[in-house]
Order: C-alpha cells, then structure tokens, then sequence
C-alpha cells in the first residue's frame, strides 16, 4: 500500500482500536496488524501526532512492575473518527473511479 495512503489510514485504525478501550503500545499493533501492517518505529511517531492534535491522552502504569503507557481516546478524537467515516461515501466514489479507469483497459 502507497505509504502516504497507509499514513492516513493509520491514524483512524489506530483511533477506532483506541475507541473500544484504553491500550498500550504492543496491544495496538496487535490489534491494527488484523488489518494492515504497523511497526513500533511507525507507531509511536503517530502516538505523538494524535497527542499533539488532542485526540488522546496517555498515562503511565505499573504492570508486571514496570512502567507501561496507555493511551485514552478523547472526545475530540471520536468526533474526528466519526467526521472521517463520513467521508465512506467519498473515499468509495473515489475508488470505483479509480477501479472504473483500469477496467476500461480490459476493452
């Protein structure tokens, strides 16, 4: 997948696994691999970005006696994943154009 799509794709990926509960690091990349491919050097580069634009918040745990950050959703980053899925329609019109000028080839 073209890098820059994946970037995009990413954040929301990441948002929507964020959604259904508070997660750490590894937890997230487990989860978001069902779909597409992440790594730990990709991730946590995105973490930073959606701190920064306030769409979760991190803390720190003790588990297993070390030091875990979590990372929260907040309301702001659900009002920006629910803002994206209104773009479905958009995003599909997108590819069907794109998927309509390869099969033109096939004439």
């Amino acid at each position: 997948m073209n890098a820059q799509l994946k970037k995009g794709f990413l954040e929301y990926c990441i948002l929507a696994t964020l959604n259904k509960g508070d997660s750490y690091g590894y937890r997230i990349i487990r989860d978001v691999e069902s779909v597409i491919k992440i790594s730990e050097s990709t991730l946590y580069p995105i973490l930073k970005r959606l701190e920064k634009k306030q769409f979760i918040e991190s803390h720190n745990q003790i588990y297993n006696n070390r030091v875990r950050r979590y990372y929260h959703i907040t309301p702001i980053g659900v009002a920006s994943g629910k803002d994206f899925l209104k773009d479905e329609r958009t995003i599909q019109h997108l590819y069907d154009f794109i998927r309509g000028g390869f099969h033109d080839e096939e004439k």
